[in-house]
């Protein structure tokens, strides 16, 4: 059934022209590539008892390049509780990626996965998915309340230790 709730000012064909200009601006002009390792949650290996993921049992789905958005936020300083957390440099990183794009690579972006962000030519830092934005219906991620387009990922960076990359 066609949304035709805006039908007369915006319809199918005005979202994918909108859809269009966007995708044009992102990965022409902006062009931040960016590499998804997904965790194979059916290879990897857990433990029978709290259903973590026993020592190098982690498996990944081959990695795919996809092109968003990317922002970098600021490093922050909590408290939690009377100590003290300080979160160096980096802070996380905040990814805005259209559906479409998720959808022509028969790909999705889950809670655990890792992106791979280029830098620099010769630096690849590395963040673990901890919001994978599926939550699409709010009036942000959609446009003018036709339908959504896109998610925002949310990812906090991984130390050396924890991944880097296959």
């Amino acid at each position: 059934m066609p949304i035709t709730r805006i039908g007369k000012f915006f319809g199918a064909e005005d979202f994918k022209l909108q859809q269009d200009f966007g995708t044009e601006w992102l990965h022409g002009w902006m062009n931040f590539t960016l590499v998804l390792y997904r965790v194979d949650r059916y290879k990897t290996k857990t433990d029978d008892v709290y259903g973590e993921t026993v020592s190098d049992g982690i498996k990944f789905l081959p990695p795919v390049e996809f092109k968003g958005y990317v922002q970098i936020m600021a490093p922050e300083n909590k408290y939690l509780g009377n100590s003290k957390i300080d979160q160096m440099e980096p802070g996380n990183m905040k990814v805005s990626v259209y559906q479409r794009d998720l959808d022509e690579l028969e790909i999705d972006i889950s809670y655990g996965d890792y992106i791979g962000y280029y830098e620099t030519e010769d630096k690849v830092r590395y963040y673990t998915v901890n919001n994978d934005g599926r939550v699409t219906s709010d009036n942000k991620h959609t446009y003018g309340g036709y339908k959504p387009f896109y998610r925002t990922i949310m990812a906090s960076p991984v130390t050396n230790n924890e991944f880097r990359g296959l």
